[in-house]
């Protein structure tokens, strides 16, 4: 039974991240292809046909084509590699910037929302838009993934050396370990998410200098996902 078990284990496969990336990227690209070429037959066979309904039936099938090449698209996104151009940035300049996307982004659901933000006079060195688009990840799984009722709080405060973000989603049940947060890619996937979102988040912070790490908080019911950033303290006329 040893021997057996032995032999089972050297049989599975360690694939190395490269190459699993290398795969799920030309994957992508070939699958869009392919759907290119049926959507440019679609519309041919469109304009050989004045029944309106068979009209209406290749417009819905264009739809479909288009939202699944979109989504091989955002694939491609979740692996790239991040390269950040670092800037000052002033932490209350960067807070407000955030807002004004976030309620952008979640134009429907930027009410359910809760902003309680203390940035003091926080100088930090990031680059802007990187960050955004981590938290536009962060809140879209917090929105979409077994949230609990009441708002998404999100806090904003100096602690030290550090500015330090806090989102707080209400979740009744969690049973997830938060021990890896970020670090396992494709463990979780579902209809239309592919497990890349939470380590995007974690690469773009770390190439911002900062550090993320979750932890359930089952005295208020709540996913409390923390991000880290340095900072260093500056006047206020700066």
């Amino acid at each position: 039974m040893a021997a057996a078990t032995s032999e089972n284990q050297s049989d599975s496969l360690s694939v190395p991240w490269n190459d699993a990336v290398r795969f799920i990227r030309q994957l992508s690209h070939d699958l869009r292809n392919h759907l290119n070429a049926i959507e440019l037959q679609s519309t041919y066979i469109g304009e050989l046909t004045d029944n309106a309904e068979v009209k209406d039936e290749i417009k819905r099938l264009r739809e479909m084509i288009s939202g699944f090449t979109t989504t091989l698209q955002k694939l491609p996104r979740g692996l790239a590699d991040v390269k950040a151009s670092l800037i000052p940035y002033r932490a209350a300049d960067f807070v407000e910037d955030l807002r004004k996307r976030i309620d952008l982004e979640f134009s429907e659901k930027s009410n359910q929302i809760s902003w309680d933000i203390q940035p003091g006079g926080a100088l930090l060195h990031i680059d802007p838009e990187l960050l955004q688009q981590a938290f536009i990840e962060l809140f879209e799984n917090a929105f979409q993934h077994e949230r609990g009722e009441g708002a998404l709080v999100l806090t904003a405060r100096i602690d030290k050396n550090h500015f330090v973000f806090a989102l707080h989603e209400p979740k009744a049940r969690f049973e997830r370990s938060t021990e890896h947060w970020g670090r396992e890619p494709l463990r979780n996937i579902s209809h239309d998410h592919y497990g890349l979102g939470l380590n995007r988040v974690r690469v773009i912070v770390k190439a911002n200098g900062g550090e993320m790490y979750a932890k359930y908080d089952p005295n208020v019911s709540a996913l409390v996902t923390t991000l880290t950033m340095p900072a260093h303290r500056m006047n206020e006329s700066a």
